[in-house]
């Protein structure tokens, strides 16, 4: 079997896996095709994207209802209980951290070097910053800052290479200034920061409304609502 046929037949798989709901083994399938070192097309980068959104999204959600929980039995005092949710927290934070470093290291060792147009190096560099910011969500002290340090730069680098490369309206810029956004208000605490930025990229993407094109009309509009929404919240 060629390597392009072993590349088609693992994105074919990677599909099913997603239809199946079974994001693990999504996972392995485009990792397999990011390992080969070549830029990958629009709809492999989506189908790599939504494997690992899913994959991390779950234990996300599980993280954030564990914590609610263990601090209402806290306020209770209920030292038993909190000692069984905490070491139940501490196994999803485990898994949690396995799967962002994987990526990153998908992304730092195979993706961003083989990455070759401006709008594969801000997505790339748009999701190492959002993967810093997940750790940096549940991480605490040193580890916690140096996250927070990894995810500034990433959105940066991303910000630099999209304000040079991507319209305003472009889904991919929107999309990541809506992430920054979310990053200085919940994790650098900076309202105002969080605020700025995301008007600016709504403004910016308001005055250039004609240059929307029409494949990426409903992902554009629909960021942008979300960058209002965020504003108005």
């Amino acid at each position: 079997m060629s390597a392009e046929q072993d590349r088609a037949e693992a994105i074919y798989m990677a599909k099913l896996s997603e239809q199946a709901e079974r994001y693990d083994e999504m996972v392995s399938q485009m990792k397999s095709i990011a390992s080969l070192n070549s830029e990958l097309s629009i709809e492999e980068r989506n189908l790599l994207s939504v494997a690992y959104k899913n994959v991390i999204g779950a234990r996300r959600a599980s993280w954030r209802i564990v914590s609610s929980i263990e601090g209402k039995e806290e306020a209770k005092g209920n030292t038993t209980q909190v000692q069984a949710i905490k070491a139940y927290r501490e196994k999803i934070e485990k898994e949690l951290a396995d799967i962002c470093e994987d990526i990153l290291s998908v992304l730092e060792k195979h993706l961003i070097p083989s990455a070759e147009s401006g709008e594969s190096k801000v997505f790339y560099h748009k999701m190492k910053g959002d993967y810093h910011r997940y750790l940096a969500e549940f991480a605490t002290g040193d580890v916690r800052g140096k996250n927070a340090d990894a995810s500034l730069e990433a959105y940066k680098n991303a910000s630099q290479i999209a304000s040079q490369e991507l319209a305003p309206t472009h889904p991919i810029r929107l999309g990541l200034a809506l992430n920054f956004s979310v990053f200085y208000y919940e994790i650098l605490n900076s309202p105002d920061k969080a605020c700025s930025l995301a008007k600016t990229a709504f403004d910016d993407a308001i005055a250039e409304l004609d240059t929307l094109s029409e494949e990426s009309y409903k992902d554009s509009t629909l960021i942008m609502q979300l960058l209002r929404d965020n504003l108005r919240a």
